[in-house]
């Protein structure tokens, strides 16, 4: 046995450069789980990423076939988003797990993402920091014509999401909710005592 290690202990010696990495680590964590509550300002963060990353590409005039592989990432992420957690149209022939309500009699089930917005949100401002930071390597500028992919990617957009808005329709349901739902069960409750 050496001194370094403990048999089952888990008493590991771990250097320094790795201490301080899970430090680093650790503290990264802690602030991005302190983010978490405040949305509008991880979307404007998100979005002033964004806006650099569209100076920087227009700025140089290249770096166009990663903007098309950012967006098609990008429109991968949206759809998760978009869908529910479990499909209706997979879980129909099975009795487990939760479907969304198709009659108004039908218990209230919430609309649960596949892709939660927090997981959106970072997913996507890492896709923005990498793509910039491949924007300073000049392997990755490939030359294409790029109107070309730009035609291409907004025809992707339009089928995918006319695709995904015919699934909302057929199986009614709306990944948005708008404003919370308000009881009046105690005010009714007052009001037929007092009848």
């Amino acid at each position: 046995m050496d001194g370094g290690s403990v048999v089952g202990g888990g008493n590991d010696m771990a250097t320094p450069v790795q201490k301080k990495a899970h430090e680093a680590w650790r503290l990264y964590k802690y602030y991005l789980d302190k983010t978490t509550p405040h949305s509008t300002y991880r979307w404007i963060g998100t979005f002033v990423v964004f806006l650099i990353y569209c100076l920087r590409v227009f700025s140089i005039h290249g770096f166009y076939i990663i903007s098309y592989g950012l967006g098609i990432y990008l429109l991968n992420l949206l759809i998760g988003f978009l869908s529910p957690l479990v499909d209706p149209e997979l879980d129909a022939s099975s009795d487990g797990g939760a479907s969304l309500p198709t009659r108004g009699s039908d218990e209230f089930k919430p609309f649960i993402r596949r892709l939660p917005e927090f997981k959106f949100w970072y997913s996507m401002t890492k896709a923005f920091c990498i793509a910039f930071l491949m924007t300073f390597f000049s392997v990755f500028d490939v030359p294409v014509f790029w109107p070309i992919l730009l035609c291409y990617w907004v025809v992707l957009f339009v089928l995918t999401m006319r695709r995904q808005i015919s699934h909302m329709i057929k199986h009614k349901y709306i990944p948005f909710s708008i404003g919370k739902q308000k009881y009046s069960g105690r005010r009714s409750a007052v009001s037929s005592r007092a009848d």
